[in-house]
């Protein structure tokens, strides 16, 4: 299962590190892809919740703004 979310204020290469090494780190996930440009991050895997995924984001230092 692929979740799509956007994300604001990501605008590195350092950015988007963050935010997927924190969303890695919820269980059953399988892969991150960030879009820095559109601010938009893919997380695929089983059963990802939206609760840790908004908590992983803000532990990176961002807020997720939207489930797109």
């Amino acid at each position: 299962m692929i979740k799509n979310y956007v994300v604001e204020g990501m605008t590195s290469d350092a950015c988007r590190t963050s935010v997927e090494d924190e969303i890695n780190e919820i269980p059953g996930t399988q892969g991150v892809e960030v879009d820095l440009e559109s601010g938009r991050v893919a997380v695929t895997g089983e059963e990802i919740s939206d609760v840790l995924v908004a908590r992983a984001v803000e532990n990176a230092g961002f807020q997720l703004r939207e489930q797109a």
